[in-house]
């Protein structure tokens, strides 16, 4: 199969993952840390009644919580990113990284029919650039990537 009609081909299904870890807005940047660290993830979603409302990442704890010197203690209500960027599961992978080169975003939530079903990040993205020849292989990473960097 030639590795450009596969990307052109593929969706954010093929390449999601489905275990999100998610943590209730009313909860601390504490809980929120401790659990990123026992996942060995780089961010949650926060939800508020079940819904996705906001995505917290390391950036944010680093940027909102200990840049600032702000308490632990903070909920993660109030640093958590907003509004929350999300895709469905059938749009194409160039899609993807042309909206996350867009908005400067490096993890998107996959919501279908309101509810939350995966999560695609940057690293996702390059994974699939493993696919097919060198050759290909280099082609492919350097579209990725300049679809991603900012103009």
């Amino acid at each position: 199969m030639n590795i450009i009609w596969h990307m052109v081909e593929s969706f954010v299904r093929n390449v999601m993952k489905f275990n999100v870890v998610s943590i209730n807005s009313s909860s601390t940047v504490s809980d929120a840390a401790k659990m990123m660290k026992d996942a060995s993830i780089g961010c949650v979603i926060i939800t508020e009644n079940n819904t996705a409302v906001g995505i917290l990442t390391e950036r944010d704890l680093v940027r909102k919580i200990i840049a600032l010197q702000k308490p632990l203690s903070t909920s993660v209500k109030d640093i958590m990113s907003t509004p929350l960027v999300m895709i469905d599961p059938d749009e194409s992978l160039w899609e993807l990284a042309e909206m996350m080169k867009q908005k400067q975003i490096h993890k998107v939530p996959v919501v279908e029919n309101g509810k939350l079903v995966g999560i695609v990040t940057a690293t996702d993205l390059t994974r699939i650039c493993s696919l097919g020849s060198g050759s290909e292989m280099s082609r492919i990473c350097t579209e990725i990537i300049a679809r991603m960097q900012k103009i």
